[in-house]
């Protein structure tokens, strides 16, 4: 007869490699036409709502390892919550206005800013940011992300214009819009003014320069210790040589001590803290210095521009530090926001702005007019050189703001921009802060010092394609008109026919005759200037939240990458603060950067980045949403072809013990859970250890998702897998698995067991894996209470509700530990060539004492457990357990491979053991 074939060996359909690259669309296909995610969201309609707010991700070329994360992670909750008693509506959006998308599609048509008609531009700019976003969605979607991709929120809808101009009317009607002129981040490249969230800093090299500025007038504080004026100089240091000519005045700090250098038969006044290494850079060995005065007593005193015929008088602000220069700042109102503020008090000194919007200067330049920023540089010191102003120069390298989106450096501007005044809010924003979540804890200071540092916000745009600024201006006298009636007509206007209608329809024919200027007049023009992108996400809170009828307000969660405390929390945050008086967010969390495998930032230049296309192709997308998963994203994340590798191995691991698993409540007749499945009495105790092992696993799974520990979750579930169960307990039951009679007890109630794992590991780990947990789900038989249709349309695993005893965990703990140092013993034979496979071997213990009563209690289990063919306890002296490992007695069962006395008492079957011939007979 042959045994093998009275065997329960394993048997299933489900593949041993995962091949998902090959398989993971089929399942996106059939996610698609069962239109999961609707049936996910009506599954759960009526259960507490969760709302996690997208930020939305720019519609601008491919997705990176980045968005790639960030979406990724947002999936992970959204699945989470949705199987755990929530309903999780999820609604991806995108941000579609702004420069980069205006500049990529004039080149995509062949032309220059301004030759071509606005409506013209726009409606291109339009087509591309279109045309991205469908680009970007299929590429979401291939990582597994669900969500209402059929209506998905663009800034570029004309509800949402609608929305953003009502929250503009609001913060002016509040008093918090004004107009002004103003030093802000300019691009000259881009021509237009820029937010402090679209600065980048880099390193720079640039010629720092030291002048000299002749005294006129010193209030007799020099003259009277006999000095003669004309060899005295006030010493300034810059390193934007190009914003000389718009020098207005120094500024001294007020408390610090200046004193009089001399050097040959001139005199400079600069920090007394500062003058060795201002004289070591000027290579001037041979000085000393005279007098001692604070920067108040040198207030007022007058110095002549070294370049034009005006004067530049000395002023004092708090601004000023010692860290470098001289202690006599350069103040060019028109080119620094602290310039800008210092001259405010001080009657006799304006604003001058020497340079255009292209980064030129102008013809109050003199004969600098025409340069732009690097000629000006060279021009101007050489000028200075020839008139004997220039004291020294030195090249270095330091930090200078780029444009985020050309990454040019910038210029500060002082151009008639609109601002939201943050100063006039800042005390609610920050209260704000305070009432929500954020993760990690430091963000709130991180968030907190932002705000309290702001108190300008520049919303105004020199572009095109964008949300306009929803102001008409007197034709009379200029005025600004912003009222409730205005901006309700400008908002149902956009709401039934977009912004395009700002540039395609007259004033007249919506905004209503009764809007009159307090000066009588009834005619206006309109702002062209558009708002700042920032300011278009920022209103997302109400423009989506207020607008879909599936979600709520406000967001249960913000969840995007560290940079955005500058960016969309703070917009976001500012702009609801004023429009619904807290915050749009309960809970904020951020995710690190992607570096490579050595911690370097990732660059196309460096060679170092990875597509996550690529990955996918190669791996599938469930590798990379494990790699997701296997870090403590809240810092950096790295990756590298080796670390791919790794989690490729991980992987395998989970699927193989789904394999093994499916393989024997497959095999035979199958198991029905309903009908196959034995009560919790019938269970072996080792059955039950193995559920403790998973009620264990549910709570430490479900708590690191509860609390956005992804890498707590899937190192759980990892390690569940290879160490509760492949090392243990599944290497345990394949006895009676394969060799007990396939519809006995014993073997229902390890396939009970087993199915018991298997549909609470594999929903534990579908937020994470969710192309490979969907396809376990569709090989695992299932229980009436079960949605065979997707995992996704049930809830995450409940507990067993088996209690156990303090003392059943002792002493399965026990034997745990026991199998730990047996396994090494057994190895060690094997070495010795004692023995081969471990049937091959019986255990004697020696032991005394309660170790002797304790390992004798549980001798009869003890065989089993250890996988060899007898265990014996044998009282000795020994304070310690000494397991002897010798060579099993009796005689080999040819169909369970156990050693044993009973072999051969049948006669029917002389070559089994009583268990299997039993079980043949």
């Amino acid at each position: 007869m042959d045994y093998n074939k009275t065997l329960n060996l394993p048997k299933t359909d489900f593949p041993m490699r995962g091949n998902l690259p090959k398989r993971e669309p089929e399942t996106l296909k059939k996610w698609e036409d069962d239109r999961l995610y609707y049936k996910m969201i009506e599954n759960n309609k009526g259960k507490p709502k969760y709302i996690l707010h997208d930020g939305p991700p720019y519609a601008n070329g491919q997705i990176h390892l980045g968005t790639a994360l960030n979406k990724t992670l947002k999936d992970f909750i959204i699945k989470q919550k949705n199987m755990s008693g929530y309903c999780a509506p999820y609604v991806p959006g995108w941000d579609t206005h702004g420069l980069p998308i205006e500049l990529k599609a004039m080149k995509d048509i062949g032309v220059e800013n301004g030759a071509i008609p606005p409506v013209e531009l726009r409606k291109h700019c339009k087509n591309f940011a279109l045309k991205h976003v469908n680009s970007q969605m299929e590429q979401f979607k291939r990582l597994g992300s669900l969500g209402d991709y059929d209506d998905p929120y663009l800034t570029l809808k004309p509800e949402y214009e609608a929305r953003q101009v009502e929250v503009f009317g609001k913060m002016a009607k509040d008093g918090y819009m004004y107009k002004g002129l103003k030093p802000v981040y300019w691009c000259p490249d881009c021509n237009t003014a820029l937010a402090e969230a679209e600065i980048e800093y880099a390193n720079d090299p640039c010629t720092s320069i030291y002048v000299k500025f002749n005294v006129t007038d010193d209030k007799g504080l020099f003259t009277g210790i006999g000095l003669d004026l004309s060899k005295i100089y006030f010493v300034i240091w810059t390193t934007t040589t190009w914003t000389i000519p718009g020098n207005l005045a120094i500024c001294l700090g007020p408390e610090y001590e200046y004193t009089l250098v001399k050097n040959g038969d001139e005199y400079y006044v600069m920090a007394a803290e500062l003058v060795r290494v201002t004289m070591e850079t000027a290579g001037i060995e041979d000085y000393t210095t005279v007098g001692s005065f604070t920067g108040a007593e040198l207030e007022h005193i007058k110095t002549k521009h070294p370049l034009y015929d005006r004067l530049s008088p000395v002023i004092v602000g708090d601004h000023v530090t010692l860290e470098s220069g001289t202690g006599c700042v350069h103040t060019a109102p028109g080119y620094g926001v602290e310039d800008f503020e210092v001259c405010k008090n001080y009657d006799d000194i304006g604003i001058l702005v020497c340079v255009d919007a292209k980064g030129k200067q102008t013809e109050e330049a003199g004969e600098f007019a025409g340069l732009d920023t690097n000629e000006a540089n060279k021009a101007i010191a050489a000028k200075l050189e020839e008139t004997g102003a220039l004291l020294a120069s030195q090249h270095i390298t330091h930090q200078y703001p780029h444009c985020w989106r050309c990454n040019s450096p910038i210029i500060y501007r002082a151009t008639e921009q609109w601002f939201c005044s943050v100063n006039g809010f800042k005390d609610e924003a920050v209260k704000a802060i305070e009432s929500v979540k954020w993760i990690p804890e430091w963000g709130e200071d991180r968030i907190k010092g932002m705000v309290r540092d702001r108190s300008d916000w520049c919303i105004s745009r020199q572009r095109t394609w964008g949300v306009p600024i929803p102001i008409i201006y007197c034709k009379d006298c200029g005025k600004p008109i912003v009222t409730d009636e205005t901006i309700k007509a400008i908002s149902d206007l956009f709401r039934k026919e977009g912004a395009d209608a700002w540039w395609t329809r007259e004033l007249s024919e919506f905004i209503p005759d009764t809007v009159k200027c307090e000066c009588g007049c009834g005619e206006f023009t309109k702002e062209y200037d558009i708002m700042d992108v920032w300011f278009d996400s920022g209103v997302s809170h109400t423009a989506v939240m207020d607008e879909y009828d599936s979600l709520t307000w406000p967001a249960d969660l913000y969840l995007e990458g560290a940079d955005q405390y500058r960016g969309w929390f703070q917009s976001s945050l500012l702009t609801s603060v004023v429009y619904k008086g807290t915050a749009p967010y309960k809970a904020v969390c951020t995710h690190g950067w992607v570096v490579d495998g050595q911690g370097k930032t990732m660059h196309k230049s460096l060679g170092n980045g990875i597509d996550p296309a690529e990955i996918v192709d190669q791996y599938g997308a469930d590798i990379l949403r494990l790699w997701v998963a296997s870090s403590d994203y809240h810092s950096d994340i790295r990756i590298s072809p080796e670390i791919l590798k790794q989690l490729s191995d991980a992987y395998k691991k989970i699927r193989n013990t789904a394999r093994f698993i499916l393989g024997n409540i497959s095999n035979g007749e199958g198991f029905d859970p309903d009908k196959d499945a034995v009560s919790d009495d019938e269970l072996l105790e080792i059955d039950k250890w193995a559920l403790m092992r998973l009620d264990s696993l549910i709570d430490r799974v479900q708590n690191g998702y509860n609390e956005f520990d992804f890498h707590i979750a899937f190192h759980s579930i990892h390690n569940f897998c290879v160490t509760d169960m492949s090392n243990f307990y599944l290497d345990i039951i394949k006895d009676r698995l394969y060799c007990e009679g396939e519809k006995s007890v014993k073997r229902r109630a390890a396939q009970t067991a087993m199915y018991r794992i298997l549909s609470g590991v594999a929903r534990l780990i579908a937020p994470i894996m969710s192309f490979t947990a969907e396809e376990i789900w569709s090989y695992l038989p299932h229980c009436n209470k079960d949605n065979a249709e997707s995992i996704f349309l049930n809830e995450m695993p409940e507990k067993s509700g088996i209690e156990f005893s303090d003392e059943f965990i002792g002493k399965w703990e026990f034997i745990y530990n026991t199998r730990e140092t047996v396994n090494k013993v057994l190895e060690e034979k094997r070495n010795e060539k004692v023995i081969g496979k471990s049937l091959e071997a019986n255990v004697i213990i020696h032991c005394c004492g309660d170790m002797y009563e304790k390992y004798n209690a549980i001798a009869d289990q003890l065989a089993e457990i250890l996988i060899v063919s007898g265990v014996s306890v044998v009282k000795a002296d020994n304070e310690s357990p000494q397991f002897e490992v010798v060579k099993a007695t009796g005689e080999k069962c040819e169909r369970c491979w156990v050693y044993s006395e009973t072999v051969g008492r049948c006669n029917e079957h002389p070559t089994l053991c009583d268990r299997c011939a039993g079980v043949v007979e």
